[in-house]
């Protein structure tokens, strides 16, 4: 007959101290390290531009390269913490506000036929930063058809860990 392990010490039973870790009732070996609670350094932070309407030139068709158009364009960026929120210092961490900076020059760059490949100028944009792991960006026009909201892409692409 096989008899289920049960810890010497339950949980409930074990006493805290600072300089004994408990799990389940097994006390720490000198080879294990615990982990810290919280590590900045290792996660992640969503910065995000949310509903940012700019014209620019863009389009496929003969009308669409005469006059600009109002697009809708959503950053969402997954970005490294490191030290940046704990030092408070804007220097270290990735502003928004170059988001909407660098959104704007590139929306006044020159025509592009497709949103896609607006799409993708604002990626690898969000992705010149080492930090950023991730971005989603959203492009919509707004103004193709009466009974439709918006149509255009979203696309999600990865900075490779350096």
């Amino acid at each position: 007959m096989r008899r289920a392990w049960v810890p010497d010490i339950w949980p409930h039973q074990a006493q805290h101290k600072e300089d004994q870790t408990m799990t389940a009732g097994l006390k720490q070996d000198d080879n294990i390290t615990t982990l810290p609670y919280a590590d900045h350094a290792g996660s992640l932070r969503r910065v995000f531009v949310r509903d940012m309407v700019v014209e620019t030139s863009i389009g496929v068709y003969d009308h669409e390269k005469h006059a600009p158009q109002r697009v809708r364009i959503n950053l969402d960026l997954a970005v490294l913490e490191g030290e940046g929120v704990q030092n408070d210092d804007i220097a270290t961490v990735l502003s928004y506000e170059d988001l909407v900076t660098g959104t704007r020059e590139i929306c006044r760059d020159g025509h592009v036929n497709l949103v896609e490949t607006l799409g993708e100028k604002l990626a690898d944009m969000c992705l010149a930063d080492r930090r950023v792991r991730k971005v989603n960006v959203r492009v919509e026009k707004l103004d193709v058809f009466d009974d439709v909201a918006a149509v255009g892409v979203e696309i999600e692409r990865f900075n490779i860990a350096r």
